[in-house]
């Protein structure tokens, strides 16, 4: 099975699986699981972490088994694969939306924005209040995927899930 065949029962037990970090993405919002492969009770999941050594992704191949682990297989192994590298267009739409309602600005624009390397920022829109009046206060947010903003206009700092 390649990236989200979501119409096999598989799919449907991993998308339980949430973000350690942003709990209200799951793991196929994110888009971190690349593959699937089931043989009978054996099943093989691949993941990519979202940076390379992202704390996260431990805590995430054990939530996989775990799931899977109820739902009757035997024997699990969770592969992380560090190529291709994970973009932040592997994101589904529905989870740039859940960023936003949860208080973090979804990526702008597509892959790498190079632009921070000579002291340009993305025009990232406030989810709080919609502004687009916001300045970057520090290029690591709550975690290394994420750049901390600020909103000029409701004062208010929320991260960035920085696009990469």
């Amino acid at each position: 099975m390649k990236v989200a065949d979501t119409k096999n029962p598989v799919w449907e037990i991993i998308a339980r699986v949430p973000d350690p970090e942003v709990p209200v993405l799951t793991v196929l919002d994110l888009g971190i699981v690349r593959h699937v492969e089931l043989e009978g009770k054996e099943i093989r999941v691949t993941i990519t972490p979202t940076y390379t050594g992202c704390p996260a992704m431990d805590m995430i191949g054990a939530n996989i088994r775990k799931e899977l682990k109820k739902e009757g297989f035997e024997k699990i192994e969770v592969k992380l694969s560090l190529t291709p590298a994970w973009t932040t267009d592997w994101l589904s739409e529905e989870g740039k939306k859940k960023l936003k309602e949860y208080g973090i600005a979804p990526p702008v624009g597509a892959t790498t924005d190079k632009r921070v390397l000579i002291g340009e920022f993305s025009e990232v829109t406030c989810p709080r209040c919609e502004s687009e009046n916001t300045h970057m206060i520090s290029q690591f947010g709550s975690t290394a995927c994420k750049a901390l903003y600020q909103c000029k206009d409701c004062m208010e700092p929320f991260d960035y899930f920085k696009c990469h």
